[in-house]
């Protein structure tokens, strides 16, 4: 199968994996992983908490500013503190999550999104659109009342 307007180029059902790392440069990556079967239990206080509890304490790789929404989570990661792939982070930061969390029926989707971000400008305008989707799903009339975003630490370019 392969792209229309590119003969040549395949077409993906899923995103190819694995984020390029040119030297030198810091790597922003916009990420989101959805609950299994898109299921809407996310927005939750306690749920929220948990999250950025095991995200301040996973540092192979840093979420920056995130948006929780009903059955997905947009964020942005950039690398920590240890060599682990980014898939092998996600994996493992859902996996210590659902233990703790504890709830059988809340499930996330296997695998995930991801794109990498080439400039400040770039994550600049990622943020504004994903921090306007409370608002575009009208879960709210002001993305500055949306309870469940944040950022856990501060990436920078």
């Amino acid at each position: 199968m392969h792209n229309s307007d590119h003969p040549s180029l395949p077409v993906r059902k899923h995103p190819a994996h694995g984020v390029l790392e040119p030297s030198g440069r810091p790597v922003v990556v916009f990420l989101t992983v959805c609950t299994k079967d898109r299921e809407r239990w996310l927005t939750d206080s306690e749920v929220h908490s948990l999250l950025v509890s095991v995200w301040r304490e996973s540092t192979g790789w840093l979420v920056g500013r995130y948006v929780l929404m009903p059955d997905h989570i947009h964020m942005f990661v950039a690398r920590g503190d240890m060599d682990i792939s980014l898939e092998k982070w996600v994996r493992y930061w859902k996996s210590l999550f659902s233990q703790r969390h504890g709830h059988p029926a809340h499930r996330w989707q296997a695998g995930h999104w991801d794109t990498r971000l080439r400039s400040g400008d770039s994550h600049e305008e990622k943020w504004h659109y994903v921090r306007a989707n409370p608002v575009r799903h009208e879960l709210t009339t002001n993305p500055d009342d949306w309870p469940f975003q944040g950022e856990v630490f501060q990436l920078s370019w």
